[in-house]
């Protein structure tokens, strides 16, 4: 059941990463009185950087369900500092490394009891950073890439590959000559499929927001930064792995990928008839729904005690 005309309580906070301010807000759990340690959820939002748009249902739903959440900007990204738009994972898992160590400093955080949400690429930088952080007790990811070289490769064709190729070797050397990566629209950066595409536009809003467009860089990277090569380290605290069927930005392939290589206990969901957006409210509240439903019932499980 939703609970759309539940009004949580947000706390906009701020840390440090790497000297760098990084924004967020912090949601109590409904019924928590200030002070008392309950269950948290760090929240990771995807590529975008648009949590504002796509998070809040998730946030609202899982304090609902009795769970503290925080979630923030990246480096680079909303009102934190940093390059604007620039995405290096390695930085970005240093920020969720900072995010915990924040937590673990408030007395209304159960220390003992935090797990991991994120959406997209989040996903992809949060199964890391549990891999690097053993406080991160559970971790689920939703449409996200198990390798994400793999998974920016298969966005294109071969015959496009070798054209944006010949456009990033420029782009390297413009950064090493002028300390600049060229700026691009974000589907131009991301390849996507009609549906996706359409969200850019209509939910995303990128151009909008960030009319100066994407660092090119951000393409490179991506190159080497594999999670599921790190999912042994996390072993034998619970996963999951939510995925739609018919994503076309981020292939299922990539979650069956990170199944195959995590071990117990492990759960892998694959919604049918559905894309990459299906997954946030403002898109599709009734896959929304479904995918919310199995995070509340996998956290409730795996953070009981």
């Amino acid at each position: 059941m939703t609970n759309k005309n539940y009004q949580p309580h947000h706390e906009e906070i701020y840390f440090y990463s790497d000297g760098l301010k990084i924004s967020g807000q912090f949601t109590r759990a409904a019924g928590a009185q200030e002070g008392q340690p309950m269950p948290t959820i760090l929240c990771l939002h995807g590529y975008t950087g648009r949590k504002e748009i796509y998070m809040p249902g998730y946030i609202r739903e899982l304090s609902a369900a009795g769970f503290n959440t925080l979630d923030f900007h990246h480096r680079g990204f909303g009102e934190s500092e940093g390059v604007k738009l620039k995405n290096k994972p390695w930085d970005q898992v240093t920020d969720v490394l900072s995010a915990m160590i924040y937590l673990r400093q408030r007395p209304d955080v159960d220390v003992n009891r935090i797990g991991l949400y994120g959406t997209s690429f989040g996903g992809s930088v949060g199964m890391m950073a549990t891999a690097h952080d053993e406080n991160i007790r559970c971790a689920v990811s939703v449409g996200s890439s198990a390798d994400c070289g793999r998974s920016a490769k298969d966005k294109r064709t071969y015959s496009q590959r070798l054209d944006w190729e010949d456009m990033m070797k420029i782009d390297r050397i413009e950064r090493v000559m002028t300390g600049q990566s060229r700026r691009v629209p974000y589907d131009e950066l991301v390849p996507s499929g009609r549906a996706e595409a359409d969200s850019i536009v209509t939910m995303y809003k990128v151009a909008e927001k960030y009319p100066e467009g994407y660092p090119l860089e951000n393409y490179d990277h991506l190159q080497d930064f594999a999670p599921e090569n790190y999912l042994d380290r996390i072993t034998p605290r619970p996963l999951m792995f939510i995925h739609t069927e018919r994503d076309t930005i981020v292939s299922v392939f990539e979650a069956k990928s990170f199944y195959a290589k995590a071990h117990e206990p492990k759960k892998l969901v694959i919604i049918p008839n559905a894309n990459h957006v299906d997954v946030y409210e403002p898109r599709n509240p009734e896959i929304f729904q479904v995918v919310v439903n199995h995070m509340k019932d996998f956290f409730k499980e795996t953070l009981s005690n």
